[in-house]
């Protein structure tokens, strides 16, 4: 399955994102515009299997939902700083 991998691929780079010393939200902000193109995507992967994934495209797009609100609050405090 592809989409395990890619999921956890985007959280090692918010990850990633976090634990280094960021001194522009401008990096944080290309971070979050790629989580959320990855929501549309696993949104469309989802539909194409129609739904059916053992639970597992609910729970990666859960994480994706969560890594995207997560990198917001980031983008928007970096921003203050």
């Amino acid at each position: 399955m592809k989409i395990v991998p890619m999921v956890a691929s985007l959280l090692l780079v918010s990850g990633l994102s976090y634990a280094a010393e960021i001194r522009d939200w401008h990096d944080l902000d290309q971070v979050h515009k790629h989580v959320e193109e990855s929501i549309k995507e696993m949104d469309r992967a989802r539909a194409a299997n129609h739904y059916d994934m053992d639970g597992h495209g609910a729970k990666a797009e859960q994480l994706l939902r969560d890594a995207e609100r997560e990198l917001h609050l980031a983008v928007e405090s970096a921003r203050k700083h």
